[in-house]
C-alpha cells in the first residue's frame, strides 16, 4: 500500500483576540503519513490538538504553516492552500468525517440523513436508502424511527445515525473523532466492525479513540501529540 494522506511540517496555533492576542500553540512541524487500508490513532493528553488535527485535514481549520496533501483521482491536493470549491469536492468524494455531534436539517428523516452522502455521489435514491437502512439496523436504530427526524432522538441514537452517515459511502480517507464515545458495549463493537470493513475496502483512517483497548483493536499504529 502507498500513502494517500501526507502531513508535512504542519503547524497550528490559536490566537485569543479577546484576551490581548494571546497565542496558544497546538503543534509545530508535525509530519505523518497514512496509507490506504490502515488506521492510525491520534494520541495525546486532552487539549493537545487531536480533534484539531482532524479538522485541519478536513479543512475546517486553517493551518499556520505546512501542507496536508490528499490523493484523489485527479492527483495530489494540498488542503492548506486549496480553494474552497476544491475542499468541498474533497469532502464529497475523498474525505469522510465522523464527528461527535450530529448536525442535520430539521424534518429530514434519519434514513435520508444517512443516504445523503451516497446520493451526492450519484447513487439512485432507493439504492442509497437500502444501504442506509442496513446501517441503521446494524447500529440498533429501531425501524420505527427511520422515517423520523433524528433531532427528536436521544443523544446516543443521534450519535449512531451520525456514524451510519459517515460509513454509508466509501471514502478513501476517513476521519473518526471518538466514534465510540458514550456508546454501550454492543454498539461500540459494531462501530469497530465498521472500521475494520472500511479498512478492508482500502480506506485510510485517522482516528481519535478515548478507550485504549478499542484503539488497539481498531488501529495498527499511532501518531503521538504528547
Amino acid at each position: 500500500m502507498s500513502a494517500v494522506l501526507k502531513i508535512e511540517n504542519l503547524s497550528k496555533s490559536f490566537v485569543l483576540h479577546q484576551q490581548a492576542g494571546v497565542r496558544i500553540p497546538v503543534f509545530d512541524c508535525l509530519n505523518a503519513e497514512v496509507e490506504a487500508g490502515e488506521a492510525v490513532a491520534v494520541t495525546g493528553p486532552s487539549g493537545r490538538g487531536k480533534s484539531s488535527l482532524l479538522k485541519l485535514v478536513y479543512g475546517t481549520y486553517r493551518a499556520n504553516a505546512g501542507a496536508i496533501n490528499v490523493l484523489s483521482n485527479v492527483g495530489w491536493t494540498d488542503v492548506v492552500t486549496a480553494a474552497p470549491r476544491d475542499v468541498i469536492e474533497l469532502r464529497r468524494d475523498v474525505i469522510g468525517y465522523v464527528t461527535q455531534f450530529l448536525r442535520v436539517i430539521p424534518r429530514v428523516p434519519a434514513e435520508m440523513v444517512v443516504a445523503e452522502p451516497m446520493m451526492d455521489r450519484g447513487i439512485v435514491q432507493e439504492q442509497a436508502l437500502e444501504r442506509a437502512r442496513t446501517l441503521l439496523e446494524r447500529l440498533n436504530i429501531p425501524e420505527r424511527l427511520w422515517h423520523l427526524s433524528p433531532m427528536t432522538f436521544s443523544g446516543g441514537e443521534q450519535q449512531r445515525v451520525n456514524i451510519a452517515r459517515g460509513f454509508a459511502a466509501h471514502f478513501p480517507i476517513l476521519l473518526l473523532d471518538e466514534p465510540t464515545a458514550s456508546l454501550d458495549t454492543d454498539n461500540r463493537n459494531r462501530v469497530l466492525e465498521l472500521v475494520a470493513e472500511a479498512r478492508g475496502q482500502g480506506s485510510a483512517i485517522l482516528a481519535v479513540f478515548h478507550d485504549e483497548a478499542e484503539r488497539r483493536i481498531a488501529c495498527s499504529r499511532s501518531i503521538g501529540l504528547d
